[in-house]
């Protein structure tokens, strides 16, 4: 009888462990670490900046993947890329936008870090570029078609001989993904005067882009 109490006390003792561990609170469980990449990741292509370029996208774990596509000012992938599922749309009317409408609700020309992509999920310094930051990338490089595990894209090789790769990753509207060479720059399109667009590079220069459209995301960092 003293051996059957033992057991039934040993396995009450196991479930009342379980229910304590399967309560833990949600502000005991420690947080995911960003995903920043280490520094053999950062490229220097000997730019006048002195800019640092990652070696993949964002979401990528290698230089040809694809990785995430984000619509511009949003930190998170989606499966629908349309005005209604846009973070700064009101009730999906495009023409009432709530967050860089330069002079119509704020004068912010280039992308806060809460609203970066790169900064978002990489941390440490990292950012989607400027338009200017393209420009320069594209003026102090040369570049050409490449394959990297059959993969198709554009290398970009500095006067220094460090090079990274750009894969032809396409884009994504609405629930589709479409062929096209298209980055997203941290650049609002000034030009356009409903501010409906950002700016986004398209290999050897720059396109403008609907801001709802899902581009993937290369990041740079200064040096340190």
């Amino acid at each position: 009888m003293k051996k059957l109490t033992k057991v039934l006390a040993a396995i009450m003792l196991m479930f009342a462990t379980m229910f304590v561990a399967g309560c833990e609170r949600e502000d005991d469980i420690e947080p995911m670490p960003i995903s920043q990449p280490p520094q053999s990741d950062w490229v220097d292509l000997g730019l006048p900046s002195g800019l640092l370029w990652a070696s993949r996208n964002v979401g990528a774990n290698t230089q040809e993947q694809y990785g995430d596509y984000y619509a511009w000012g949003e930190t998170q992938p989606k499966t629908e890329y349309i005005w209604i599922t846009y973070r700064f749309c009101l009730n999906g009317d495009y023409h009432h936008l709530t967050k860089y409408c330069r002079f119509l609700t704020d004068t912010v020309t280039v992308l806060r870090p809460e609203d970066d992509a790169a900064t978002a999920n990489w941390g440490g310094g990292a950012r989607i570029p400027t338009k200017a930051e393209w420009k320069e990338l594209v003026a102090y490089t040369t570049h050409c078609e490449a394959y990297r595990n059959e993969v198709r894209g554009i290398l970009y090789t500095g006067s220094n001989g460090n090079s990274i790769f750009l894969p032809n990753a396409g884009y994504r509207r609405g629930l589709q993904r479409y062929e096209g060479f298209k980055y997203w720059s941290s650049s609002l399109n000034v030009e356009d005067f409903d501010y409906l667009t950002a700016c986004g590079f398209g290999g050897g220069g720059i396109w403008n882009e609907n801001r709802c459209l899902g581009l993937p995301v290369r990041a740079v960092r200064s040096a340190r």
